[in-house]
């Protein structure tokens, strides 16, 4: 009898350390139910956005030759939006989501209007000089010119200027301002 105990108690310890996902049914305006997965991220609850389309894109962030999915996501604890990266080897990254976007004074990426893989070798640079003007290839440098090591990710906000190119440098999420 102890031995059973011991063992029902080990395996509900597993299931509820191990599992970081649920289902929650949510209602919608109509009454009508939804199920929804739901990731847990320290305290912070992380769902697939329903107002972007499309909300995810495919490409080889980081060079493995795995596949990677990138996903605009939601915070519903403080409404904000950002981005998840589950990487070809299972691990999981955010940006946004109310945490500063890699020194760019946003924590919310709900303006995305583009969102779309920037492929591997293709040529970017910051287009924005230091005055905000912005500039032409023909006035950056050779030196400032970035070819995409792998794939990355071009988000923009739809009919205005902004946005930029996500992409992995050495192991790092970098930022290449465009418009």
């Amino acid at each position: 009898m102890k031995q059973i105990i011991v063992v029902f108690g080990l395996t509900l310890l597993t299931l509820t350390s191990c599992n970081n996902k649920h289902t929650e049914t949510k209602q919608d305006e109509n009454g009508t139910a939804n199920l929804t997965t739901v990731a847990q991220i320290a305290d912070d609850t992380i769902t697939v956005s329903k107002k972007h389309n499309p909300n995810f894109i495919i490409c080889d962030l980081n060079g493995d030759n795995l596949s990677d999915t990138v996903k605009i996501v939601l915070n519903t604890k403080n409404e904000k939006y950002g981005l998840k990266m589950i990487f070809g080897n299972k691990k999981v990254e955010y940006l946004g989501i109310g945490k500063d976007v890699l020194g760019q004074g946003f924590d919310d990426m709900s303006w995305i209007g583009v969102f779309e893989k920037a492929p591997k070798g293709e040529v970017y640079f910051n287009n924005v000089n230091d005055e905000g003007e912005i500039i032409g290839e023909d006035e950056v440098k050779e030196s400032n010119k970035i070819k995409l090591p792998n794939d990355g990710i071009f988000i923009h906000e739809a009919e205005a200027c902004g946005g930029g190119v996500i992409y992995l440098n050495k192991g790092k999420f970098e930022w290449i301002q465009q418009e």
